[in-house]
């Protein structure tokens, strides 16, 4: 086995994006300014519930902004990626690129 094989790069890939989850959700925010959450969950074809519990945890990571309104008498809840999530984000398929790039061919 190559010693400079480093496997450690993919245990440090942010967990919080690394979820298959959740980086759909960022990979689709990244590409756009903001997008409704009904978008988001015929995008994604996740559940109601699996997508509202993603949303909670990349906002309690600061990585998306979530804001409720109405649209008419309709609840309207609208998601986009902060800085600090399109940062992460960025970081992330970078990060990845690297150890996979890294690995033997």
């Amino acid at each position: 086995m190559p010693t400079d094989l480093n496997v450690r790069q993919f245990a440090e890939l942010d967990r919080i994006v690394h979820e298959p989850a959740r980086l759909a959700i960022m990979a689709i925010l990244f590409t756009v300014e903001s997008a409704d959450f009904l978008y988001l969950l015929h995008s994604t074809g996740l559940t109601k519930g699996n997508l509202s519990s993603h949303l909670m945890r990349l906002e309690e990571a600061g990585y998306v902004h979530i804001t409720k309104s109405f649209r008419g008498k309709t609840p309207l809840t609208t998601c986009s990626l902060t800085d600090a999530g399109r940062t992460a984000f960025q970081s992330y398929r970078e990060r990845l690129r690297q150890a996979v790039d890294s690995l033997p061919t």
